[in-house]
């Protein structure tokens, strides 16, 4: 990066403008705030880091940020502020933006059913209220390294899975797609009530897998699956990190894909939280 171009994301505090039940599983959060005209996001799975308050703060409690710093100064910082203080960081994806009002949403997952109950960034989702305050390390730049979603110019089919945690991603990913490069797409969710009342480009093929009517697993309704005659597919995997592996190994050893043209990102890992997740994703890259 040289000094003339800007850096690709920053910190913006945000306030939250409303909220609104999407359905029994997700809840939209929206945001606004003075510093969001600087904000661009890549669409498609866009995603970024969301920070926070504890129970008790007004608002997220985080390091001194310097001017320029793009997240790469700041988090040995954060990591220095005792667990109990500094901000829970959790990584979300954008759902929307809109320019005239500014506005960011970003759709929540609703869990309660995990071993410790509703986690910290769903139990503030649910109890948002107009005012309150978040930082967001965000893009200011909308081409990204945080857009995953990147099929080669060459693709000609696009298979796809996600579970819940990826529904906002999936669905900025099908409503990006051109015209010219069809899509199978198999995305999970717990109730059939949370299947979202939208319009999906015609060349996309979507089935739902409602988890409190006992489908078959992604792996086996993707494996009895009829799919097109591809040269180039490419696939985009996201959500349950053993789920999403299954499935890579799947497309690359049964169907032939390219490895290298399969997209995958562990959202969540069972058993694990997202600090858990990180620090075992950490311990394995180590390795």
């Amino acid at each position: 990066m040289t000094a003339t171009e800007p850096a690709p994301f920053r910190f913006f505090d945000l306030q939250v403008q409303r909220t609104r039940r999407l359905g029994p599983s997700f809840q939209r959060v929206t945001f606004t705030g003075p510093d969001l005209p600087d904000f661009h996001a890549g669409g498609r799975d866009q995603s970024l880091s969301l920070f926070l308050p504890r129970p008790g703060q007004p608002a997220p409690v985080m390091p001194p940020v310097e001017p320029g710093d793009n997240g790469r100064g700041w988090h040995a910082a954060y990591r220095a502020l005792p667990d109990d203080v500094r901000a829970v960081m959790r990584s979300y994806t954008v759902s929307g933006q809109r320019r005239e009002p500014e506005e960011l949403d970003i759709d929540f997952v609703l869990h309660h059913d995990g071993p410790g109950g509703a986690g910290p960034a769903c139990a503030w989702a649910e109890a948002a209220r107009p005012g309150d305050r978040v930082t967001v390390l965000g893009p200011a730049v909308a081409d990204n390294t945080a857009v995953r979603c990147r099929p080669p110019e060459d693709a000609d089919h696009l298979l796809m899975w996600g579970d819940e945690t990826a529904l906002p991603a999936a669905l900025g990913v099908l409503a990006w797609l051109p015209e010219e490069l069809p899509a199978h797409a198999w995305l999970e969710v717990p109730h059939r009530e949370d299947i979202p009342d939208i319009r999906l480009p015609d060349h996309t093929t979507v089935t739902w897998l409602v988890r409190d009517e006992n489908p078959p697993s992604a792996l086996e309704a993707i494996r009895a699956a009829q799919l097109p005659d591809a040269a180039r597919p490419y696939g985009w995997l996201a959500g349950e990190s053993g789920a999403m592996k299954e499935l890579r190994r799947h497309l690359v050893r049964e169907r032939a894909y390219d490895k290298r043209s399969v997209t995958f990102v562990g959202y969540w890992r069972k058993g694990l939280s997202e600090d858990g997740l990180r620090v075992a994703e950490a311990g394995e890259a180590a390795a």
